[in-house]
């Protein structure tokens, strides 16, 4: 009888044991969950909003095409420049053009009449 007490009790205390492991088992697992999902929210905001995420390289897309559109702009007016200096160092009519127009030569007999700049109108 002292056995068959003694088998009771262990098995009492086995599935005691095996209840308690079990509960702290499902407690772990919840909170293994629990974890995995902060740890996908908090890097799913990383790559959105990150030093590098997405929010980032949109912004330095637009910054690139913006800084294309003003390379084009600068290389078409360099060109522009540089027929026009062209054509300063081999055509005399464009330097005498440009000595006219900045420095106001005339040539002799010439006059030349300069009308004020017109007044901003007062209210």
């Amino acid at each position: 009888m002292m056995r068959s007490k003694s088998r009771l009790q262990g098995g009492l205390i086995r599935s005691s044991v095996a209840r308690l492991f079990g509960h702290s088992h499902m407690g772990w697992r919840k909170v293994a969950t629990v974890a995995a999902a902060a740890l996908a929210v908090a890097l799913g905001y990383h790559v959105v909003f990150g030093q590098n995420g997405l929010t980032a390289y949109e912004q330095k897309r637009q910054d690139t095409q913006s800084l294309r559109v003003q390379l084009q702009s600068l290389e078409h007016e360099n060109e522009q420049l540089k027929g026009h200096v062209d054509r300063l160092q081999t055509d005399p009519n464009a330097i005498e053009h440009q000595a006219r127009e900045e420095l106001h030569y005339t040539r002799p007999g010439e006059v030349i009449y300069t009308l004020p700049d017109t007044p901003s109108s007062k209210k």
